[in-house]
């Protein structure tokens, strides 16, 4: 064994490769020209093999994982694709996930853009994978409190931020109702949906009625109906909560008194 070689043992070479998931020759080669020095290695490694999963990024990463942190008064969501179920699933991404969304909460509040941290997080996974893994996006909520739910397959969450108390059950219970209602709810109530959705919606309904031949006074009960229903349907305090067997009780009553939505954020994985 040369001087070099000495610096290391084969118990070291196992460390670095169970703390960065490669090949053992790859592991001995980083050792071998960093004198031995374990994270000098690791960046090592990083810097040799970053080039490779650079060349890769134009393949599609459609899988992925969505994660979730509450601490206190702030919450952060984010997501993490890759190109394959299987690394979507693996332990190693699923931890990543974890650590992205806690990188996130040090973050300002708003969209999350990646940081230097949150890089080297998805450059660990690329070079580990050897998947396209990427960074698709994050928020990060302050005040209040908060909601969450990321269903079994990680693919779909929702985070709530609500003012007032309300049991973690019944935060949880709603999250569950906006991560699977459809249609998804796209606004709190009939006054957070977007005026030109209402005018969309009214102005199509109305064209559609009169091509039918019913008079003007009918075409605009119809079309008043139509944004009624779309109300119902698409704002989140409307809708029929889910859990309710009956079909017959609005989120709206599933809230304890004086609590207040201010912000619901639903993600589902390669669906911006």
């Amino acid at each position: 064994m040369d001087t070099v070689q000495a610096k290391f043992s084969a118990k070291d070479v196992m460390a670095l490769r169970q703390k960065t998931g490669l090949g053992m020759m790859d592991c001995k080669k980083a050792l071998g020209a960093c004198d031995g020095d374990m994270a000098a290695a690791e960046e090592w490694l990083r810097a040799k093999l970053k080039g490779k999963m650079d060349k890769r990024t134009e393949r599609p990463a459609a899988e992925g994982r969505i994660g979730i942190v509450i601490d206190g008064s702030s919450a952060a969501i984010v997501e993490l694709r890759t190109e394959t179920d299987f690394t979507a699933r693996n332990d190693q991404f699923v931890a990543a996930v974890g650590d992205i969304a806690q990188a996130a909460l040090t973050l300002t509040a708003g969209p999350v853009a990646a940081s230097e941290q949150i890089d080297k997080l998805v450059d660990t996974i690329r070079i580990t994978t050897g998947e396209n893994a990427s960074f698709a996006r994050g928020e990060k909520i302050e005040g209040g409190a908060f909601g969450s739910y990321v269903h079994h397959n990680g693919k779909k969450a929702a985070l709530l931020q609500i003012e007032g108390h309300a049991d973690k059950e019944v935060l949880t219970g709603v999250c569950m109702h906006i991560v699977a209602h459809v249609p998804p709810p796209i606004a709190i109530d009939e006054n957070d949906v977007p005026a030109e959705t209402i005018e969309r919606i009214k102005t199509e309904a109305l064209q559609a009625a009169k091509e039918s031949g019913k008079p003007d006074e009918i075409a605009a009960k119809i079309a008043e109906g139509k944004v009624r229903k779309h109300l119902q349907q698409t704002a989140l305090l409307n809708q029929m909560y889910i859990k309710d067997p009956s079909g017959k009780t609005p989120v709206k009553s599933v809230l304890p008194q004086g609590v207040t939505i201010k912000r619901f954020v639903r993600y589902v994985v390669g669906i911006d």
